[in-house]
């Protein structure tokens, strides 16, 4: 089976065209493939162009433990990028259909860069004029507050004095599966640098500890705005790079950034059979 492997900041996907597979791979199959010690190795799988009334491109994304993502800013760079390299898009903007909601692309000159239009956040699982969005979540022996964002899929942001790979892996990892998220939930460790700039470190639903993410950088940005700790316009900086936010007066973002295409990947289907001891 034929894969497209591209990374957006370090964080790497798998395209698999429909024209070379008429359905996705089993959940298991799908954890074995994306397994970065038997498989081809990836953060996920993106299966389209797919048709749909709804948009100019239809798209499923799914996580390297078999789960199905609504959405994924990264991801959608990817297959943006993906589009462009096979010659179904030019620099015109498009539609794409997730599972999150439908979103627009525009792909600068040169493929450079990548602009999607992520959507609406909302948060706190309340109406936009809902002022309180902070709410404490006790994990780990301790009680933190945490802002609550959706972009079409779920994020929880905490927002520390200082943030490390080790607190994401550690505390990431218990948040996610925490009984208040009973649908798991994305989470990011967000510090402050300035008005327009924000560092986060990430742990994500379905894939664990994460170089980069486009909706985390949506959700994270959004949430320093909205309690006034930064501007309209965020450089939000991650392990692997940087991205630029835009956040509108309806908090709909505007997200932009790099996708690189890394090979061509056949997968021997043998390799599903080879039995994983432990």
């Amino acid at each position: 089976m034929n894969y497209s492997k591209y990374h957006a900041l370090g964080n790497d996907y798998l395209v698999l065209d429909p024209k070379d597979a008429s359905e996705l791979p089993s959940e298991d199959a799908i954890v074995r493939i994306c397994h970065r010690n038997f498989g081809l190795g990836s953060d996920g799988i993106l299966y389209g162009p797919l048709q749909t009334d709804k948009a100019n491109f239809g798209l499923r994304i799914m996580n390297p433990d078999g789960s199905e993502a609504e959405k994924s800013g990264n991801g959608l760079r990817i297959f943006a990028r993906y589009l462009y390299d096979t010659g179904a898009v030019k620099n015109a903007p498009f539609t794409v259909d997730t599972l999150g909601g439908m979103v627009t692309c525009q792909i600068a000159d040169g493929a450079d860069s990548i602009t999607v239009d992520m959507g609406q956040v909302r948060f706190g699982g309340t109406e936009q004029s809902d002022p309180k969005i902070g709410q404490s979540l006790t994990f780990n022996g301790k009680t933190q507050t945490v802002y609550i964002a959706d972009i079409g899929n779920p994020h929880c942001v905490l927002v520390q004095d200082e943030i490390s790979a080790k607190q994401a892996h550690e505390d990431g990892a218990l948040i996610e599966v925490h009984p208040s998220f009973p649908n798991r939930t994305n989470v990011q460790f967000l510090k402050v640098i300035d008005r327009s700039n924000i560092q986060i470190e990430i742990w994500e639903r379905g894939a664990g500890y994460t170089l980069a993410s486009g909706s985390s950088s949506s959700a994270a940005a959004a949430v320093a705005h909205r309690i006034g700790l930064c501007d309209r316009d965020i450089t939000v900086h991650m392990p692997g790079g940087k991205i630029a936010i835009h956040i509108d007066d309806g908090f709909a973002i505007r997200m932009t950034g790099p996708a690189t295409r890394v090979a061509s990947m056949n997968f021997d289907d043998k390799a599903l059979g080879f039995r994983v001891e432990g």
